[in-house]
């Protein structure tokens, strides 16, 4: 992202588009999967986010400082998570882990939707799409980049989020496995494995993984997109 643009490996136009992909994550993506969170606690018994303020799309009660920030450097990033109390459903780890699981959804939703605009622009204007991607110029070159980033950063924060680590979402729908006895554990020492997801990802040990999970999340999320257009191609 950031990084890319001062190193130059980004022109001034696509790094302007890349940082509005971002913005736009942050300030109406990032509150939407922690209202999706919130949404699904809700519907499920759970009031915590809404007595706490959380069940709104306001990016005020969600943004986090330092989750933009890396947003804007790396390409990922988070919002402040929206408080969930597992005891207040009927059954705790079961309905934390469709907690949990939507939002992720949330954002793959959001990748399909710009994965049809994107299809919608190489079908109704295949000459401009095509001239757009030949010669790297113009407003509709600069629509197909902003679309791109929008779907690529969704898509990273699905994977990301779905790696069974706590505190992430994947872990909570892994718990759904685990007995009750060997998640209280991990619960506990919850903030250490924090630091190792940092670590790891420092350390690249995380890279593999998440590339495998990002390509076939991708390919889903762009075969989805293309449905709606199948008779016109």
């Amino acid at each position: 992202m950031l990084f890319d643009a001062i190193s130059g490996k980004l022109t001034l136009g696509s790094a302007i588009v890349s940082i509005l992909a971002c913005l736009v994550i942050i300030f109406l993506i990032l509150p939407l999967h922690e209202w999706a969170h919130g949404f699904t606690a809700n519907l499920l018994g759970d009031r915590t986010a809404k007595y706490s303020g959380r069940l709104t799309l306001n990016p005020i009660s969600h943004v986090d400082l330092f989750g933009s920030i890396c947003l804007l450097l790396f390409g990922f990033g988070w919002a402040k998570p929206v408080p969930v109390n597992p005891n207040n459903f009927k059954h705790p780890k079961i309905g934390m882990a469709i907690t949990a699981a939507a939002g992720p959804i949330s954002n793959l939703l959001a990748a399909i939707v710009g994965g049809i605009i994107l299809n919608f622009v190489a079908v109704v204007f295949p000459q401009s799409y095509t001239m757009a991607m030949i010669t790297g110029e113009g407003i509709i070159y600069y629509l197909i980049l902003f679309l791109v980033n929008f779907i690529s950063i969704n898509v990273v924060l699905a994977a990301f989020n779905l790696i069974p680590i706590p505190p992430l979402d994947g872990s909570k729908v892994l718990f759904v496995c685990l007995p009750s006895r060997i998640t209280n554990v991990i619960y506990r020492y919850e903030q250490y494995f924090i630091l190792a997801i940092y670590a790891l990802l420092l350390l690249g040990v995380l890279s593999g993984p998440l590339r495998i999970i990002q390509n076939a999340l991708n390919t889903a999320v762009m075969w989805v997109a293309g449905l709606p257009f199948l008779p016109f191609t």
